[in-house]
């Protein structure tokens, strides 16, 4: 307990001001080649011919590879939570997105790399691309993936649902509809560090990799399963990541060095250029959420109606675990007693996305929050004092019927309002996350309190 509260050094703050951090990219090791990849130069097309021969025989050049080279080339990163693969490696057929990787080349140097590169021969039969999620199931959608418009493996459903309550009669009873569309869209990453991974092959056949990943043994278990090797011949060195705010979960660079350099028989490092990190990286996704709201001529929120669209990019990825997330917090810190919600994976042809801060929350908090000013505005009403009327108290059930034990709704926007000086009449100021009572428990949010401090996980399908 003596850390609580205490101004304490970071213990890697002298290294990071005095330049001595060390990072994927510092570390060179005797007889290290560089990687180059061939790149979609388009967002959608078939593969017709691919030829590597010439840029095998370039000097310098000790490896190429293509998807024949990956003994698993498709992958999913969360088949273990049961979401199938669908994303090759390296393109298979066609390419869905622009900057997706069909070939690496591990070479001497980076410019011998580059040039093996552009002596890849590679014909391509260009196909419609598609990018506007608002029109995934209109009959004219253009065929990009093999499972169609949406990601369709949400049980016996094609999208995530919440269901709670009775919604029909909670719209019924409402006062006004009040109703708005939101459209957060793609952010890059931007780390200062690129992608970078240096792999190399050890004397007792294992494999050492120096990586940039977020998550180590996430990124190990990848790469594992696209070698087909077991983890115990795999040595991750990490550590120090030079920015991430999620991206750097896709492990998008070890898995490639890897295989160049089991073949190369030589340590190869792949660092992205910062090109290829805005081209080819993961981004947030873009959304389009819509939002109609049931309210009372007070202020009381009786129902809620959500629609949204999450662009997955080209494959499934992390989509659609990021709209499971999505889905549960839809309500944000309001306690809504009817509601409907349906989240679509759409698949586009941009980069796949990706987790970014709070992945799937962000964006649905940020709705949720613009929405909850446009019910204060409609109704004339102050917008602190309907955000404290409807916020989660204990007892409350969230919209997949978690009964709530320290919800911290009321202090933080009491702490806020009292922050910026904000006039708040005694009776909202005195307001506590204690379990609803009196005026603070009308009819409507009788049914959905939970009966003791237990939890389920009911609601979703």
């Amino acid at each position: 307990m003596k850390a609580v509260g205490a101004r304490l050094p970071r213990y890697d703050g002298v290294a990071h001001v005095t330049g001595r951090t060390m990072y994927v990219d510092d570390v060179r090791v005797p007889g290290m080649l560089w990687t180059k990849a061939l790149r979609s130069p388009h967002h959608h097309a078939a593969i017709a011919r691919l030829d590597t021969a010439k840029a095998e025989a370039l000097p310098g050049v000790h490896a190429v590879v293509t998807r024949r080279d990956v003994p698993k080339n498709v992958y999913g990163h969360l088949e273990a939570l049961g979401i199938p693969a669908d994303e090759p490696l390296l393109a298979e057929d066609d390419v869905r997105y622009k900057g997706q990787p069909i070939a690496a080349v591990a070479a001497v140097d980076q410019e011998t790399a580059r040039q093996a590169v552009e002596l890849i021969e590679i014909e391509y039969e260009e196909r419609p691309a598609f990018f506007d999620i608002r029109k995934a199931l209109d009959p004219d959608w253009p065929e990009i993936h093999e499972w169609g418009p949406v990601y369709p493996h949400y049980g016996p459903y094609n999208h995530r649902r919440v269901r709670k309550g009775d919604v029909e009669h909670a719209f019924e009873r409402a006062d006004r509809i009040v109703e708005g569309v939101y459209r957060p869209q793609a952010i890059e990453h931007c780390p200062l560090e690129p992608q970078t991974a240096l792999a190399i092959p050890e004397a007792n056949g294992r494999l050492t990799i120096y990586t940039c990943t977020q998550a180590m043994y996430f990124s190990m278990g990848v790469v594992a399963a696209h070698l087909q090797w077991p983890l115990n011949k795999l040595k991750f060195v990490g550590g120090t990541v030079g920015g991430g705010f999620g991206g750097k979960v896709d492990t998008a660079s070890e898995t490639i060095s890897a295989l160049l350099a089991l073949k190369a028989k030589r340590p190869v490092k792949w660092r992205w250029t910062r090109e290829e990190e805005f081209l080819a990286s993961s981004t947030r996704a873009p959304w389009h959420l819509e939002i109609a709201d049931a309210v009372t001529s007070d202020g009381w929120i009786l129902g809620r109606r959500m629609l949204t669209l999450h662009d997955s990019g080209a494959y499934a990825r992390f989509s659609p675990y990021g709209v499971t997330k999505h889905a549960f917090h839809h309500t944000g810190a309001y306690t809504i007693p009817n509601v409907h919600f349906d989240g679509f994976v759409v698949f586009t042809n941009r980069v796949p996305t990706t987790a970014m801060r709070g992945f799937g929350v962000t964006s649905v908090s940020f709705a949720a929050e613009m929405h909850m000013n446009r019910v204060a505005s409609v109704l004339g009403l102050d917008p602190l004092q309907i955000r404290l009327k409807n916020a989660n108290r204990m007892g409350d059930t969230s919209a997949n019927r978690v009964v709530l034990k320290d919800p911290s709704t009321v202090p933080v926007v009491l702490a806020a309002a009292e922050r910026v000086g904000y006039d708040l009449p005694p009776e909202y100021r005195a307001m506590t996350s204690d379990r609803r009572s009196g005026e603070l428990l009308p009819e409507h949010l009788v049914a959905q309190l939970g009966a003791d401090g237990g939890s389920t996980n009911g609601g979703q399908s």
